[in-house]
């Protein structure tokens, strides 16, 4: 007979068996992706247009596979595994073409980035930012649990902590980047700048507030100083704001503002 210890430890054994994956080779097929997009941060070097199919190919059939043990998990979505991963890499030209304007405003706003290819082998907020879009496309096709280990394997190396469902404009640049926190409904405009420390979150934690935006809005072209903490889903920083370093806040501000305590 069974002892109550392994019946306790088999419960749900066979309803949770269609979603388990493993976790270290999701996370080796992230890296993978970011080593397509740039191969300079694989370090895989100089491919053939050959080689590049078959990585591809090989990616498509690892994420369908993603997608089909996630698939119990996903109630309101219909479409096969095969379909979203296909809208998920028909994605990818766009991704790619953002995060080229990510690496191109942290070159051009961090005086000691001296090349693209520092910038994409070295920073931590470009890594960051370049998971976040990856996920970001897999939440917005409604694909459970993956973007949320996507984004937790990019907090893990870097210390930086953005939900999949963060909306995130163009030309973002993390600088430093530890400890830095944007919450689920965070909106941030076009050539936003923040630093270490800086938090984008809720005022209240409430589950009941799920389906609200809790989290600010960051309009483009502001600059957020080091451990800032920007709160609420109703407050917007307005377009060219500087958010000095130490501050808190909890209601909107002023477009072209400077805001120092």
């Amino acid at each position: 007979m069974s002892s109550k210890l392994a019946q306790f430890l088999h419960r749900d054994r066979l309803e949770l068996a269609t979603i388990v994956m493993n976790i270290s080779e999701v996370r080796h097929s992230v890296d993978e992706m970011v080593a397509l997009l740039f191969p300079q941060r694989g370090c895989i070097g100089a491919r053939s247009l050959e080689n590049t199919e078959a990585l591809l190919l090989e990616l498509k059939s690892k994420f369908t596979y993603y997608l089909e043990s996630v698939a119990p998990l996903n109630k309101n979505n219909t479409d096969n595994a095969s379909a979203l991963c296909e809208a998920f890499f028909e994605r990818l030209p766009s991704v790619a073409e953002t995060l080229d304007m990510d690496a191109q405003a942290a070159l051009a706003g961090d005086p000691a980035a001296y090349s693209r290819e520092e910038v994409i082998v070295t920073y931590p907020g470009f890594y960051a930012i370049c998971i976040h879009r990856l996920a970001h496309v897999l939440h917005e096709l409604k694909i459970p649990l993956l973007p949320r280990l996507m984004s937790e394997y990019a907090h893990e190396k870097t210390g930086i902590d953005i939900h999949p469902g963060a909306k995130i404009g163009e030309s973002f640049f993390i600088d430093h980047g530890t400890g830095v926190v944007i919450g689920e409904t965070a909106h941030i405009g076009k050539n936003v700048k923040i630093y270490q420390g800086v938090t984008l979150g809720a005022l209240s934690v409430k589950k009941k507030l799920q389906s609200l935006k809790r989290h600010p809005t960051i309009e483009d072209d502001v600059v957020i100083y080091a451990n800032s903490t920007i709160l609420g889903g109703e407050t917007i920083i307005g377009k060219g704001s500087i958010i000095g370093g130490n501050t808190w806040i909890v209601e909107s501000v002023e477009a072209g503002s400077v805001v120092t305590r």
